[in-house]
């Protein structure tokens, strides 16, 4: 229960680094209905889940050949950017209704988190990290390694949804101008990540 507790800490923290794929929860929540948040915030933390136990089983190695880690790091800041262009396109077409019925479905949603979330693959990097140093210093086995992962994957699940919730209570008041802006902000943050991402892969080569 202890090193449980210690991950989900530990993910909590991690938390603190707010990023695009966060924005882009949110508004499916404003835009659609609090389930379409959640099962986003299910989606990042299916991502997280898995990450953890790659980077437990030494995938996150692979992901530090420069040659691996370039490839990775095009394709996904492609992804950021082609998802951003879309949220930006879509603008006009909010309005009353579609935030409250939700033209998107669930599944819809829960993909497009899911491919946001797998866009940043070096995050099995950073976990690689956490973990490798959190099993040195607490001299934790595989095993151990994994309840601590599980605590970190939890962290991430209770925080997305706490806040889909929270800005869910919220949307009544919420005016469509402000979703719209919210919208505009979310595309320019993915395009702008993107396109970041992208200028440091082609800067190393």
């Amino acid at each position: 229960m202890k090193i449980f507790r210690n991950g989900l800490f530990t993910g909590l923290a991690l938390q603190v680094a707010i990023g695009p794929v966060f924005f882009y929860i949110i508004n499916l929540a404003l835009q659609k209905t609090i389930f379409h948040g959640l099962v986003g915030a299910l989606a990042v933390a299916i991502v997280d889940f898995s990450y953890v136990a790659l980077a437990i089983l030494g995938i996150g190695k692979i992901l530090e050949n420069e040659k691996i880690k370039r490839i990775f790091g095009i394709i996904s800041s492609l992804v950021l950017i082609i998802f951003g262009l879309i949220i930006i396109k879509g603008i006009t077409n909010i309005n009353i209704s579609n935030r409250i019925i939700g033209s998107v479905s669930l599944l819809s949603s829960f993909i497009s988190v899911l491919l946001l979330t797998i866009s940043n693959p070096i995050t099995i990097v950073l976990y690689t990290g956490i973990l490798g140093a959190r099993g040195i210093e607490k001299n934790y086995t595989q095993r151990e390694l994994f309840v601590f992962g599980f605590g970190i994957g939890m962290a991430t699940l209770i925080f997305m949804s706490a806040s889909v919730i929270l800005f869910s209570l919220i949307k009544g008041s919420v005016p469509v101008l402000l979703i719209q802006i919210m919208n505009l902000i979310v595309g320019c943050l993915l395009i702008g990540y993107g396109g970041i991402r992208l200028r440091k892969v082609f800067k190393k080569v």
